[in-house]
């Protein structure tokens, strides 16, 4: 058994780990590189294997640096099965035909540039026919519940606590009786809304995500307050807020926390607005799946008023482009929530352009930043933001709302290896989903704790597992 990291290594996007078992070829993820734009260009359009000769797709699950170059894999030949659990077949679906759509919008917007500039113009990743042929490979399994994808191949999925449907994927070769666990990506074990991380047992080899692994994360019961303070201190400016945010997880967190506030009078009077289609569509998932729910969060549902903690008075949720517009054209602060998280594309561009100049607007930031992306430069301070071929100069206000981060923080990582090793049976653990800083930090803490050896593959690496 091999693993060769093609994704997420030293990096904290495009997480795909290519794994040799005898004659199958099984991947763990098929996720969207997001950073600089001509390398993220060549790099999601051009897979280092032969697509067609991938037997299997396990999918941990549906955000886009996980699942988001799936309909690639299926363009350029795939023809496999895709395991994945319920919610996260649902809200997969919801994500790449969005993720298809705005493709189709950006990339027509982004041409009409290139050719005035007399520049090439740029070829589209996938298709909404695509996404179909995609979403039909997917096949739906339970937690806890082994399965075979390939002969002698057994996978179960165990909740991973960091978005609705996510999981933590044990795997194991009867050939030689070797067992794998990948984390997929870690969640909080306090979360709102969602359940702690699950033990995964009997794990010979580990691929665990280290994003944050050099920092802790403040107290989650800090958040509301945090949020409140932020909203309050723009109102009083008569600014706005703009809310980059993932569609699928980070949304409906930041909706709940909201929801709180509007709840308890806390929230000044503004127009709340959920300006994604996807995230309209991912929260309608999130209300059909209260198995995924945590007693926190079943019991908000069951003492409000309204059963409905993603919901209240003053909140929209914006599907039409029509309607999407009309939000710019009001003459009131308003608080926007849009995708895409890091703000390499989607709606949010097009309400920070008409925002960015204006130093009463707060961009608040509630997620990781990947390196080269629009977030982080405009996190880091750069003067000058370029958006649909145009640069924009940065007036505006910048904030972190870092404790509603679905990962796990440095303590969180170490307490979940420690349950996975409570055996004593991991020979070797390996850091991705993370940048080499954060892991170099998480790896001398395995040590100190006594865990097994950590190696940090970069790029290509490969990870033998021996028998």
């Amino acid at each position: 058994m091999q693993v060769r990291f093609l994704g997420a290594a030293q990096r904290v996007t495009g997480s795909m780990h290519f794994v040799q078992c005898g004659r199958f070829r099984v991947l763990l993820d098929c996720g969207l590189y997001q950073g600089k734009r001509s390398e993220a260009y060549d790099i999601n359009h051009r897979f280092p294997f032969d697509p067609s000769q991938v037997d299997a797709v396990v999918l941990s699950h549906a955000h886009t640096d996980h699942s988001g170059n799936l309909p690639s894999l299926v363009r350029q030949g795939f023809r496999g099965k895709i395991y994945a659990t319920s919610a996260t077949r649902e809200l997969a679906g919801t994500l790449l035909f969005d993720a298809a759509k705005i493709q189709e919008s950006d990339l027509k917007y982004v041409n009409k540039h290139r050719r005035a500039k007399g520049e090439p113009e740029l070829h589209l990743l996938y298709s909404q026919e695509d996404v179909v042929k995609t979403i039909r490979a997917f096949r739906v399994k339970d937690y806890e519940e082994p399965f075979e994808i390939l002969p002698g191949l057994t996978v179960t999925f165990y909740d991973a606590g960091h978005m609705l449907g996510s999981a933590a994927t044990r795997l194991h070769w009867a050939e030689d009786n070797v067992t794998l666990v990948y984390s997929g990506d870690i969640g909080r074990y306090e979360d709102p809304m969602l359940c702690s991380p699950a033990v995964v047992p009997d794990a010979n080899y580990v691929i665990m995500e280290a994003t944050y692994g050099d920092r802790l994360h403040r107290d989650d019961h800090d958040a509301g307050e945090q949020l409140e303070t932020l909203c309050r201190e723009t109102w009083q400016r008569g600014g706005s807020l703009l809310i980059p945010a993932f569609s699928i997880g980070r949304t409906q967190h930041i909706v709940y926390l909201l929801n709180q506030l509007a709840e308890s009078g806390r929230l000044p009077p503004f127009k709340v607005f959920v300006d994604s289609p996807m995230a309209v569509d991912a929260t309608e998932v999130y209300r059909t799946h209260v198995e995924c729910f945590n007693e926190q969060f079943i019991q908000s549902i069951l003492q409000e008023d309204d059963r409905d903690p993603l919901g209240f008075r003053d909140l929209h949720y914006v599907r039409s482009q029509e309607h999407s517009k009309a939000i710019n054209r009001l003459d009131e602060p308003v608080i926007i929530i849009s995708a895409s998280g890091m703000l390499e594309g989607g709606r949010i561009l097009h309400h920070l352009k008409q925002r960015i100049d204006d130093p009463k607007t707060t961009i608040l930031f509630t997620g990781f930043q990947a390196q080269h992306t629009l977030g982080r430069r405009i996190l880091e301070g750069a003067e000058f933001a370029r958006l649909f071929g145009v640069e924009y100069p940065v007036h505006c206000r910048t904030a972190r709302l870092e404790s509603v981060s679905g990962h796990a923080d440095q303590s969180e990582l170490l307490r979940w290896l420690q349950a996975v090793n409570a055996a004593g049976q991991v020979r070797q653990v390996a850091l991705t989903h993370c940048e080499l800083e954060p892991a170099q930090v998480l790896a001398e803490k395995c040590q100190q704790a006594g865990l097994p050896p950590v190696i940090i593959p970069a790029r290509d690496d490969v990870m033998n597992l021996e028998p």
